[in-house]
């Protein structure tokens, strides 16, 4: 969602950056980048084990997640990201399923999801920082995916199999999470990484932007 449908990534590293800062922690704005994709409490955990060599407390978690959030809440509404409406419309076209597989538990984000691309995105075809005990880059969120995704396709309600599949994803562990399901993976270079950070995390293919891969996109 973040950096693929939704211009957002800004925000999260502007938010993330000086919410930690309140609790005597540290990360850069590449750090954001490079941790996109982890749930909330992961990415906590990660930083007060460099600073402190321990895991957040669940308290913690919740004080420092609540300020980042609010933080975030506070900045101007991320815009659509250009061309997603296109990919997402020859998808569809396609008779591909759209689903949702974000580590974020961004509640005004996923609520935005309706009005930006209306019709396209059921809640029961999501997987969000809700859903997982472990987020990006472990493989989970992409295999509850398969196996929401099999709870629509499939008349026995079975996973669907990862070759059945296509990801597209922005973020270093979300490609390494798709790589580990098994999927094959897309990127999209919406941030500031290089191309080469997105292909040694495991992506089959890079494109500059969602427009360029709308561009190329098949549609028979």
């Amino acid at each position: 969602m973040d950096g693929v449908l939704f211009d957002s990534m800004k925000n999260h590293a502007y938010s993330w950056t000086r919410a930690v800062q309140k609790y005597g922690l540290f990360m850069t704005d590449e750090e954001v980048y490079m941790n996109e994709g982890r749930t909330g409490s992961g990415t906590i955990n990660a930083l007060m084990q460099r600073k402190f060599g321990r895991e957040a407390t669940e308290e913690e978690c919740q004080a420092i997640y609540k300020t980042k959030s609010e933080l975030f809440n506070s900045c101007p509404q991320a815009l659509p990201m250009q061309g997603a409406a296109e990919v997402l419309d020859k998808v569809r076209k396609a008779g591909l399923l759209p689903l949702i597989v974000t580590g974020s538990g961004q509640l005004s984000l996923l609520d935005r999801l309706n009005s930006a691309y209306p019709g396209v995105f059921k809640r029961e075809l999501m997987v969000t920082a809700f859903d997982v005990k472990l987020g990006k880059p472990y493989p989970e969120p992409y295999l509850k995916g398969l196996v929401k995704a099999g709870m629509v396709l499939n008349a026995d309600k079975s996973p669907l199999q990862a070759e059945q599949a296509v990801v597209v994803e922005n973020a270093p562990l979300g490609i390494q999470a798709a790589k580990a399901a098994g999927i094959y993976t897309i990127a999209v270079n919406t941030g500031p990484l290089s191309d080469q950070v997105l292909l040694d995390a495991g992506a089959d293919v890079v494109y500059p932007s969602m427009q360029a891969l709308a561009d190329e996109f098949p549609v028979k």
